[in-house]
């Protein structure tokens, strides 16, 4: 029988990415996600939201680190890996986590992220830490001033 893990989702962040760099310098971030589900059950509206962790390497992980924040609306497309290892009390623990594999910024210009087809995502497997870009930075970031990102600039 086929095997297929493909998770799909779009929601907004729920912290800060956290960066860190691997012990050979591979750059590892990881952030969370809030999903929300509207629906009307018995003519009562009723919500959730789903939260979830996710984890991205290489270049994506520094463009996102780069480029969203806690509140940014985010969609991404991964895989589910899960993780089991002993908590510092002696007991087993797990997680189920997603691994980014492409994503997208999405939103208006206007609000948290740019979007649109040549403006913003990921793409393909992880890569390198240093891969891609050509070095270019946006305005904002290569002065180190806050506001409004050129997301043309964006070097993917």
């Amino acid at each position: 029988m086929a095997n297929f893990n493909k998770v799909v989702l779009m929601g907004n962040l729920t912290r800060d990415v956290e960066m860190r760099h691997t012990q050979n310098g591979m750059a590892l971030a990881k952030f969370g996600m809030a999903i929300n589900r509207k629906w009307s059950q018995n003519g009562e509206q009723k919500e959730s939201t789903c939260f979830v962790d996710c984890t991205a390497w290489g270049r994506q992980a520094e463009v996102l680190s780069q480029y969203v924040k806690k509140g940014s609306p985010l969609f991404l497309e991964g895989r589910l890996e899960y993780s089991t290892w002993e908590g510092d009390d002696g007991k087993k623990r797990s997680k189920l986590e997603v691994v980014v594999e492409n994503f997208q910024f999405v939103g208006g210009k206007g609000g948290a992220m740019g979007g649109g087809a040549d403006e913003g995502g990921g793409g393909g497997e992880r890569r390198s830490a240093g891969g891609g870009g050509g070095g270019r930075k946006p305005a904002a970031a290569a002065e180190g001033q806050a506001g409004d990102v050129d997301y043309g600039d964006i070097p993917f």
